[in-house]
């Protein structure tokens, strides 16, 4: 179950979430990720010890001795999280495929179609929109066939004896693939001497104070500005950062994660005296392979781009023509442009060329600042051990080393995805089951995790432009409130009479589960807090995360109240 948990949240959101903590803070930051983890293995073994110590599916013993809305709030944000967040993991596998493991991208099937005679259908159509259909089936080709394989390995964990066996067994060659790749990358910037480990194992150190301060080189760069531009950078880059921090944080362990832990206990026939294996198999399974990966893209980014501009992007230049070209630049516009108007009126903002002119003469170390506002793609973190791969000199030797360096980050980021999409499917199944009252297995199962595959398959469809923003929205709203009620709901049953009877912690023991239970309980809620202030100053999101907010607290509190009342009359009704 360990490894289950490790292939879902070694996924997407990890991966853009630590590539993003190296570009703006470096090594500094990485104790954020290290500490979420802990915090996910603490709560994840809470609902494992009162899943093992009953055999109660949680589902139903939250709605019987905790809160029904929790209960149903908990696997309806389960399935719309596994639903959406199953879709950038398609995503991801097909921008590994396209732009990273097939040097030349992959071929067009509409363009096969066009050779074998349907090209009189496509002259009537304009060239943009020929193009658009040839990218439209790429993805759905590629999505299909990505869809049809996870359900092969989905089945094969369905199975028992050796389908069963090789399921596990693949699953942990995704995650080691994984993690060989990432940590292969650190091994060999450290053999060439590009890493400070002291100032790499100091970031390991957790520092508060970085909520609310540029941190790393970026933070020296912006202290030695002007004041009144060193504030305008600090809001901007501190913004920044706290939304990756709280990102990249989220990501560690999901609410769905919650839901696949103990389901798929049950599912594999553990009992209490499991329950010690439980908590190991967290620890090795689950937060080892996680904090190697997560640390070590953070370390490949901030050697790559903490700080950094590659020569070839022209956002140095002093020339506004070469500025504009650059890559950078395009990313960074609109945070460059309110820079260039600081201190202006909304009569008196500079024209479009007069703002180009401006940036182009900022200083170097204000366009050093802005670059780390831009997200890279994750395989511009192959560039980093290029020179590493070299077995020569020249430009051949150059370019095998590139096609070395790309195939390495590739297979690693495609392993990300696509073991994430599996998980993502396996959960969805546990969840459809839960809600029909069905045994963990069957038709229901697989229906469940038909769900989630096509939806995540639909990608190309849906997760683009305005509809990607408003699912994220909704979605991330819903989850990111429910993570700390779910840790509340936890800490609950873990003090729960009712529930545990004689298995509840005692003494020593108890103590040792509240206090970290609670440190728990108080990070994700401030975690929560912090996301929803953000979320509060987008005019988008405001609105849904209050209607949200509002109707998930009067739920629960409706929960609760309806719940004593019942109890009060079945005491009363003992009593007579």
């Amino acid at each position: 179950p360990g490894w289950l948990q490790s292939a879902i949240t070694l996924g997407g959101g990890s991966l853009g979430g630590a590539l993003f903590l190296g570009i703006l803070g470096g090594t500094s930051l990485l104790w954020l990720q290290l500490v979420a983890i802990i915090m996910g293995v603490i709560m994840l073994s809470a609902i494992s010890y009162v899943t093992l110590s009953t055999g109660e599916r949680p589902f139903r013993a939250i709605n019987r001795h905790i809160n029904p809305v929790l209960g149903w709030a908990w696997i309806f944000a389960t399935i719309a999280a596994n639903m959406i967040w199953c879709m950038p993991q398609f995503s991801l596998c097909f921008t590994a495929l396209d732009k990273t493991l097939l040097s030349d991208g992959i071929a067009s099937p509409v363009q096969k179609m066009l050779d074998g005679g349907l090209q009189s259908a496509v002259d009537k159509v304009d060239a943009a929109t020929s193009i658009d259909i040839a990218s439209s089936v790429n993805e759905i080709v590629i999505s299909a066939i990505i869809l049809a394989v996870a359900l092969v390995a989905v089945f094969l964990n369905s199975s028992k004896g050796l389908a069963a066996r090789i399921f596990d067994w693949f699953l942990k060659g995704l995650v080691g693939v994984i993690v060989v790749c990432f940590v292969g990358a650190v091994v060999l910037l450290t053999t060439q001497g590009q890493l400070d480990w002291n100032l790499i194992l100091h970031g390991f150190i957790p520092n508060l104070a970085q909520v609310n301060a540029p941190t790393g080189s970026i933070g020296e760069l912006i202290s030695g500005l002007p004041d009144d531009v060193g504030a305008f950078w600090t809001g901007t880059i501190v913004t920044k950062q706290r939304e990756i921090m709280i990102g990249a944080a989220a990501t560690a362990v999901g609410i769905n994660m919650t839901f696949l832990m103990p389901y798929s206990l049950l599912k594999r026939g553990w009992d209490r005296k499991f329950r010690g294996l439980s908590r190991f198999d967290l620890s090795t399974g689950m937060a080892v392979p996680y904090i190697l990966v997560t640390s070590c893209v953070v370390i490949a980014s901030a050697a790559q781009f903490h700080a950094k501009i590659d020569d070839s992007d022209g956002i140095l230049s002093t020339d506004p023509a070469k500025v504009a070209e650059s890559n950078l630049f395009k990313g960074a516009k609109g945070i460059l442009t309110k820079r260039v108007n600081l201190g202006r009126t909304a009569e008196d903002q500079l024209s479009e060329e007069d703002a180009l002119a401006a940036i182009a003469a900022l200083s170097t170390e204000e366009k050093i600042v802005a670059s780390a506002t831009v997200k890279r793609q994750a395989n511009e973190l192959a560039k980093a051990i290029v020179p590493l791969l070299a077995s020569g000199k020249g430009e051949d030797a150059m370019k095998k080393a590139e096609e070395r360096a790309r195939y390495a980050f590739g297979v690693g980021i495609f392993g990300m995805g696509f073991s994430t999409i599996i998980i993502l499917m396996l959960i969805n199944g546990f969840a459809i089951c839960e809600i029909f009252n069905r045994p963990l297995g069957g038709w229901f199962h697989v229906l469940g995790c038909l769900i989630a595959g096509v939806a995540g398959a639909s990608w190309w469809y849906f997760w683009k432009d305005d509809s990607k923003i408003y699912l994220t929205i909704v979605t991330s709203s819903f989850g990111m409130m429910l993570l700390p009620i779910a840790y509340i709901t936890f800490f609950l049953m873990m003090n729960s009479k009712s529930l545990l009877g004689d298995a509840r912690p005692r003494g020593l023991a108890r103590i040792v589960w509240n206090l970290l239970m609670g440190v728990s309980v108080v990070g994700a809620t401030a975690a929560a807090g912090q996301a929803i202030q953000g979320k509060l100053n987008d005019p988008q999101a405001a609105p849904v995360v209050i209607t949200v907010l509002v109707m998930l607290i009067l739920a629960v509190g409706a929960g609760f109240l309806t719940r004593r009342q019942n109890a009060k009359s079945a005491g009363s009704e003992e009593s007579a």
